[in-house]
């Protein structure tokens, strides 16, 4: 059987991708996700090689064609987006990055002046990587249906570990607790939360906590830069506790972190020695 474990934090800026690519440098026979397909960086890491691109659907965008625009004015009058505007011509025409594709001014247009144009800004991508194979997306600025494409991700990783008779899927998940995060949690069999020793990352990670476990998903989690505020780490373990979520670990800030990015490699081969490293091994063995 496939495990699939998610790593979620519930904001950004925790550390989760660098553990998430550190966890990759440790696994084997395994595939990798990038779910936070809005704003994908865990390919900064795995560098990963494009063996197969794939274009995403996320939509349609109303466009008017001044031709056929008699400038009756219906669609901006009836637009609750205020997408439509007047032009220079004094024709109208459509801002794209206003409109949210929900059709009534192609309905209303008594010229038959506006179409619906599919919108294939986004890309999904199967690649190879130093540590295997990885699924992951680019969205361009301001799309929409993202969990819908983190579906997709994942499904085209299910195929690639079942093929190639695999054991686990890593998926980096997105942050906070929105449509992608649900998409990255159905039907995983664990979740790692990395925390961040903070009033809002201990916030944050109430709300998602409550999220896995709404799932019924088994839930874990480790401490990221728990020396930087000793009396947040505290509270972090106590309520860990209180919720029942067990900690695998704790992790000291170290500035190796950032060289090893720099670098492009993950903290356990630019410092594979270090106690961090040592750390992160045994997360990784109770967490699998």
């Amino acid at each position: 059987m496939i495990q699939e474990i998610t790593i979620l934090s519930g904001k950004g800026g925790t550390g989760k991708t660098s553990v998430s690519a550190a966890l990759a440098a440790l696994a084997e026979k395994t595939v990798f996700t990038d779910c936070d397909v809005d704003a994908a960086d865990l390919h900064l890491l795995l560098n990963p090689k494009i063996n197969e691109e794939n274009a995403f659907d996320s939509g349609s965008k109303a466009v008017i064609d001044p031709d056929k625009c008699t400038a009756c004015g219906i669609c901006m009058d009836n637009c609750r987006f205020d997408a439509i505007y007047h032009t220079h011509a004094g024709k109208y025409a459509v801002d794209p990055y206003k409109c949210e594709g929900c059709k009534l001014c192609h309905r209303l247009c008594p010229s038959s002046a506006i179409k619906m144009v599919t919108n294939f800004n986004n890309f999904w991508y199967v690649s190879e990587t130093r540590f295997g194979p990885m699924v992951h997306a680019y969205m361009g600025p301001g799309e929409e249906n993202s969990g819908k494409l983190v579906t997709i991700v994942r499904n085209k990783a299910r195929e690639i570990a079942r093929k190639m008779d695999f054991e686990f899927i890593i998926n980096d998940g997105p942050p906070g607790i929105g449509c992608p995060v649900i998409a990255s949690l159905t039907g995983v069999q664990k979740v790692l939360l990395v925390v961040e020793a903070s009033k809002t990352g201990i916030h944050d990670i109430e709300r998602v906590s409550g999220l896995t476990q709404k799932f019924g998903i088994k839930t874990f989690a480790l401490i990221n830069k728990q020396d930087m505020n000793l009396e947040m780490t505290k509270n972090a373990e106590e309520l860990l506790l209180a919720m029942g979520i067990p900690l695998l670990g704790k992790l000291n800030f170290d500035d190796r972190f950032v060289k090893s990015m720099i670098e492009g490699q993950t903290i356990i081969e630019f410092a594979p020695n270090s106690a961090i490293t040592n750390t992160l091994r045994q997360i990784w063995e109770k967490l699998k």
